[in-house]
């Protein structure tokens, strides 16, 4: 009887300090989420619905205007000043993205905005930006009910060669330079494995 008692409480021990590990590693990657969003501006293009058509029609849509995103961004040194350039640029950006819809024969209308956006998580190449909420160029064709596209705008994960969520060495360069140390390692899709497989270990040493 004792020796159960004793087990109980052990085990109970044991879950109050695993809760306690699991919220202070909540508040870290809440932290780090908040600081990397801070340092980055993500692109969102939003089809009509998700029919092949619509589906077709975003993508028309996004690499208009990321083909003009391109040339406008080419020199920009640091967040704030991409910010500058896209909010200076929504008219045209709206309207690059409406032509591509007209030349296509559908009638919807698109409307272009820099807001804050929720975001899962995403993986480009070998880095995972986590989910949560951004500021984002969001393209949003007609209704905006289909499936959604979405890359990270500065620094450039979208544009050139990174268009199709292929990411360079070039690219991550470019990342490395803006994030801090803490914020890189938490992208890197590795580290992301890391911190998973430290979790699981925790939890079969408890088992034993």
């Amino acid at each position: 009887m004792q020796r159960r008692k004793w087990i109980w409480y052990l085990l109970l021990g044991m879950n109050v300090m695993l809760l306690a590990l699991l919220g202070m590693q909540y508040v870290k990657n809440q932290r780090i989420q908040e600081q990397i969003a801070g340092k980055v501006l993500r692109f969102h293009v939003l089809a009509n619905s998700d029919t092949a058509e619509d589906q077709n029609l975003k993508l028309a849509v996004r690499d208009a205007v990321g083909s003009r995103m391109a040339e406008l961004l080419s020199d920009v040194p640091d967040r704030e000043a991409c910010e500058q350039v896209v909010e200076a640029h929504l008219p045209e950006i709206a309207e690059t993205a409406q032509a591509v819809v007209r030349e296509a024969g559908y009638e919807y209308e698109v409307h272009a905005a820099i807001e804050e956006t929720e975001f899962p998580s995403k993986t480009y190449g070998k880095f995972t930006f986590p989910a949560g909420k951004y500021e984002a160029l969001r393209v949003v064709i007609g209704e905006g009910e289909g499936h959604n596209w979405w890359c990270v705008m500065y620094p450039n994960m979208c544009f050139e060669g990174s268009m199709y969520e292929v990411v360079d060495e070039s690219a991550g360069e470019e990342l490395k330079k803006v994030l801090s140390k803490e914020e890189y390692r938490a992208v890197l899709e590795e580290g992301n494995y890391k911190v998973r497989c430290r979790y699981l270990t925790f939890l079969d040493d408890l088992k034993e």
